[in-house]
């Protein structure tokens, strides 16, 4: 060990892992942080797309945090590693496509590669026991020790008074006596820590910052996988979830209806691999049309796409179709009343 101890802090961007890198660095602790990017992130990218998001800051929640606490951080990208974690998850999902458990035991085992590959001691999580009902319970803490590899070089900071000490502890790496015994879902212990601190600003503690918690996007990759007939996906699949409003009127295809310009400019970037349709006449969303739609399909798809713009109280309008690849072509069509779009068409 160096004289100085080291140690890699996992830094989500969240307020709990943003404390437990300052109480170890406030120890004496040479501390560097790493976030993984797994294309999940609810942060970022769909705020600088969407205008109703406008007025949100745009930046990076964890290089933000790290410039909180005074350290260095490293970004990795394990997007491709991490399809198998959503996958084939070996303890399940939670209560939604959520792999928690896999997906900590996964971040962690990252994170002791890059430990012993630049030369650090110890691993730092802000996990608290009882925060979350899937990954952050007594009994589930060894399992991530265990199948990370980082046996007991994982420190807690904001729980360990609560768990057997740990090799820094019993190291004198650390003080025991300086970390804590938080427990439960209440975030007013850490809010407490943070004032102490002076961190006068931080993102919601009480929110998920991973698309696999929400339901609607996890209906939204449950039936893309049930479409294809097995379990995948790549980056491009991710950010279209994201988007717009999901309709699937037959088995074969599917459409993408934008809900405002900014979704708007940015599946116009896909319009070279789907089906793209949009109403000639009046302002409205484009819509991508993903599948193998026939032609009937499409005249659908594109009376369900005018019923979303301004000109859905019109008899007809006209609607341009491009082909992926080919050229536009224009039909008319009647936008699709409310009424005859049903509940069970939408994703």
């Amino acid at each position: 060990m160096s004289a100085q101890p080291k140690a890699v802090a996992l830094l989500s961007g969240g307020l709990d892992s943003m404390l437990a890198a300052k109480v170890v660095q406030d120890q004496g602790v040479h501390v560097e942080a790493i976030n993984f990017f797994t294309g999940f992130c609810v942060e970022g990218h769909t705020h600088a797309i969407r205008q109703k998001d406008k007025d949100k800051a745009k930046r990076n929640n964890a290089l933000w945090s790290a410039e909180q606490v005074g350290i260095k951080l490293h970004i990795v990208d394990i997007s491709q590693e991490y399809v198998g974690v959503v996958t084939n998850p070996k303890h399940g999902y939670g209560q939604n496509l959520n792999p928690c458990l896999d997906c900590k035991g996964f971040m962690v085992a990252k994170a002791r590669e890059w430990m012993e590959a630049n030369g650090f001691d110890f691993i730092i999580t802000g996990e608290v026991i009882g925060q979350r009902p899937k990954s952050q319970r007594r009994d589930t803490f060894p399992v991530v020790a265990d199948e990370s590899g980082a046996g007991d070089r994982l420190l807690r900071p904001l729980c360990a008074q609560q768990l057997e000490p740990t090799l820094p502890e019993r190291e004198g790496w650390v003080d025991r006596e300086g970390l804590y015994g938080f427990t439960g879902r209440s975030r007013k212990p850490q809010m407490q820590l943070a004032a102490q601190f002076g961190f006068e600003e931080y993102s919601q503690p009480a929110g998920g910052c991973c698309f696999l918690t929400d339901e609607n996007f996890s209906r939204k990759l449950a039936d893309l996988w049930n479409v294809r007939g097995k379990k995948e996906y790549d980056l491009d699949d991710i950010m279209l979830l994201k988007m717009g409003r999901h309709l699937r009127p037959a088995p074969n295809y599917k459409l993408i209806i934008a809900r405002e310009d900014g979704e708007n400019r940015f599946m116009n970037g896909y319009r070279k691999r789907f089906h793209a349709v949009r109403d000639l006449d009046f302002p409205g969303p484009l819509a991508l049309v993903q599948g193998e739609p026939d032609d009937s399909d499409l005249q659908m798809a594109a009376r369900i796409t005018a019923r979303y713009g301004k000109g859905r109280s019109a008899d007809r309008v006209r609607a341009e179709i491009t082909p992926p690849g080919g050229e536009p072509y224009v039909t008319e069509v009647a936008p699709m009343p409310p009424a005859q779009i049903p509940e069970e068409w939408h994703v």
